[in-house]
C-alpha cells in the first residue's frame, strides 16, 4: 500500500497554516435579523462517507498501541450502529469488520443511484458485496477486495469526529435526499431539487432518469468541465441568500486554477478542483463560469463582487483576515482532503476539518458561529438502516424494492429523485451545540438548506424542493446555554491542552 506520511505532511502542513495572525475585526456593515443568536454559518460539506463507516461503533473504539486513543467520557450516549448480530451474523456475505489506521488508504466504491437501490434489497440490506462492492483489482497503489465495502473506522482513525461528536451534537437519522453520487448530493443541499436537469453538451443520459440528476455530470457553466454536462433549472439557496442581501459564498480547494494537483491518498496525482463538486455552477443565477477572482477582501460574499460568490478556498480565509466572515459559508477541500475513498482518506479528511475549526474557534466571531459537517453521499458503503422512502419514483433506474420500482407512486414530478438515500454523518459544532448529545431526528441533506433559510426568514425554494418536509436541525442546539471550545491536534484528533468543557 501506498505510503500516506507525504501526504499526511501535507495535510499537516495545510491546517498549520491555518493558524497565520488575523487581523483587527470590523463589525459587519449590515446586521440582518435572525431568528437565533447564529449571525454566521459554516457549512464542511465532505466526500463519500456512510454513517456507520465512520460511526459503527461509536463510543467503543479498539485502541491497539500504537494508535491515538479514544476513550469516551462518561455519560456518552451510544448510537445505531453495528453491534450484535449485525457483526457477529450479519445478512451479507461478510461480517463488517475494523479498518486499522494502518489501512486508512482505501478504494471507491460504487455508490450509483440504481446500484445503490439493489444493496438495500427492499429493505433487507443484504446486497451491498454483490452490487456496490469494488473489487478485485486496485485503484491506485491501493488493492480492491468487494468485501471492503462492509469496512468501516472507529475512534482510533476518526479521531476528531469522534471527539467532536462527544463535545458537540450528532445526528444519528440522517440521510441523503436522494440516491446517488457526489452531483444529486450537492444539489440537494443547496435546492433540495434534482429535478428539472437538462443535459447541455455530451450524452447526458445515463445521468438523468424523469428528468432528475442522478449521475455526476459536470455544471454546463463552468470553463472547468471536461466532459458531459448538465444545467438545472428553478432557484438555489444562494438566490434567495442574495435576495436578502445577505453575505455569502461556495469556497472550494482548486477554484483559482483548475490545473491543480496534489499526490492523493492512492499515491496518484489528483486535481484539487473537481467540478461536479461545485452545486452553483449548475444554475445560471449563481455561476462564475471563469472562475473570476474576488473584486477585492472586502466584496467577498457581496452581490456587487464579480466572482459571483463562488471562490477559491483560500479566498475564504482572505475574507476571514479581513474582517469580512460572510453570513453563510460553504467548504469545499480540494480533492486530496475531501475524504473522498481511492483518491483521499481520513486522516487527510481530518487534518483539514480541524485546521477550519482550530482557527474559526479562535475568532471573535465564534461566539455567534455554527460549522455543519455533512457528506455528499456514502460512496456505498454499508450502513444498516434502511432508509424511508419519503420521495417514491418508478423510472428504469429504480431498484429498491424491485426493477423500475422505488417505493409506489405515478409518474409525475417526483421521478428519478427517490429517497431518502443511505444514511449519512451530520455533526453540529457551535458554542449553541447541546453538549455530548445523540440527536435522533429523522433529516437528510436540505435540511441544512431549511436551517439557513429558518434562520434569516428567506422562505422556502419552492417548486419540487425537498426543504418543505425536511426535518429540523434546531433539535441539535440550545440558545440558553454555551459550550466551551474544543481545539483538536490537525494529526491525531485528540484535544490540544484538555477538553473545555465549561458554559461561557
Amino acid at each position: 500500500m501506498f505510503s500516506r506520511f507525504p501526504q499526511a505532511a501535507s495535510a499537516l502542513a495545510l491546517s498549520s497554516a491555518l493558524f497565520c495572525s488575523l487581523s483587527a475585526f470590523s463589525a459587519d456593515e449590515t446586521e440582518h435579523k435572525n431568528t437565533t443568536p447564529i449571525k454566521h454559518i459554516v457549512v464542511i460539506f465532505q466526500e463519500n462517507v456512510s454513517f456507520d463507516h465512520y460511526f459503527a461503533t461509536y463510543p467503543v473504539a479498539d485502541n491497539p498501541s500504537g494508535e491515538p486513543s479514544f476513550v469516551a467520557r462518561r455519560g456518552t450516549p451510544t448510537v445505531n450502529g453495528l453491534s450484535g448480530a449485525l457483526l457477529t451474523n450479519n445478512p451479507n456475505l461478510v461480517n463488517p469488520f475494523r479498518f486499522d489506521r494502518s489501512h486508512a488508504a482505501t478504494c471507491d466504491q460504487d455508490h450509483n443511484y440504481t446500484d445503490e437501490q439493489k444493496a438495500m434489497d427492499s429493505g433487507l440490506m443484504d446486497k451491498f458485496v454483490q452490487t456496490v462492492g469494488n473489487g478485485p483489482g486496485n485503484d491506485g497503489t491501493t488493492i480492491c477486495n468487494r468485501t471492503d465495502v462492509m469496512g468501516y473506522f472507529d475512534g482510533n482513525t476518526t479521531t476528531a469526529l469522534w471527539n467532536y461528536a462527544q463535545h458537540f451534537a450528532m445526528n444519528q437519522n440522517s440521510f441523503g435526499t436522494t440516491f446517488g453520487p457526489s452531483s444529486p448530493g450537492a444539489i440537494n443541499l443547496i435546492s433540495g431539487e434534482t429535478g428539472g436537469a437538462i443535459g447541455v453538451k455530451g450524452n447526458t443520459s445515463g445521468d438523468i432518469a424523469g428528468g432528475s440528476l442522478i449521475g455526476d455530470a459536470q455544471p454546463a457553466f463552468d470553463k472547468c468541465s471536461t466532459r458531459e454536462t448538465v444545467m438545472m433549472t428553478g432557484k438555489n439557496i444562494g438566490d434567495l441568500l442574495s435576495a436578502k442581501g445577505i453575505t455569502w459564498g461556495f469556497f472550494q480547494g482548486g477554484f483559482a486554477d483548475c490545473t491543480a494537483r496534489h499526490t492523493g491518498s492512492d499515491g496518484l496525482p489528483k486535481g484539487d478542483y473537481i467540478p461536479h463538486h461545485q452545486p452553483f455552477q449548475y444554475y445560471t443565477s449563481t455561476a462564475n463560469p471563469s472562475h473570476l477572482g474576488p473584486s477585492s477582501a472586502a466584496l467577498i460574499g457581496h452581490n456587487a463582487d464579480q466572482a459571483n460568490h463562488q471562490y477559491d478556498f483560500n479566498d475564504f480565509w482572505t475574507a476571514v483576515n479581513a474582517g469580512n466572515l460572510p453570513e453563510v459559508s460553504f467548504l469545499k477541500a480540494p480533492g486530496y482532503l475531501d475524504g473522498h475513498a481511492g483518491y483521499s482518506d481520513p486522516l487527510a479528511e481530518q487534518g483539514f476539518i480541524v485546521g477550519i475549526i482550530n482557527k474559526l474557534e479562535s475568532l471573535p466571531e465564534w461566539n455567534e458561529t455554527a460549522v455543519i459537517i455533512s457528506y455528499d453521499d456514502s460512496d456505498g458503503w454499508y450502513d444498516h438502516a434502511v432508509p424511508p422512502i419519503v420521495t417514491p419514483s418508478n423510472t428504469t433506474a429504480d431498484a429498491f424494492n424491485g426493477p423500475g420500482q422505488c417505493g409506489t407512486s405515478a409518474a409525475g414530478s417526483e421521478q428519478g429523485k427517490c429517497g431518502y438515500g443511505p444514511r449519512l454523518p451530520l455533526l453540529v459544532i457551535s458554542p449553541f451545540s447541546k453538549q455530548n448529545f445523540v440527536d435522533s431526528t429523522l433529516t437528510d441533506q436540505s435540511s441544512i438548506l431549511r436551517f439557513i433559510e429558518d434562520n434569516w426568514n428567506t422562505g422556502r425554494i419552492g417548486g419540487g424542493s425537498s426543504d418543505v418536509k425536511a426535518g429540523t436541525l434546531f433539535n441539535m442546539f440550545d440558545f440558553k446555554h454555551r459550550v466551551g471550545k474544543l481545539f483538536l491536534d490537525p494529526a491525531t484528533g485528540q484535544p490540544l491542552g484538555g477538553d473545555d468543557d465549561d458554559d461561557n
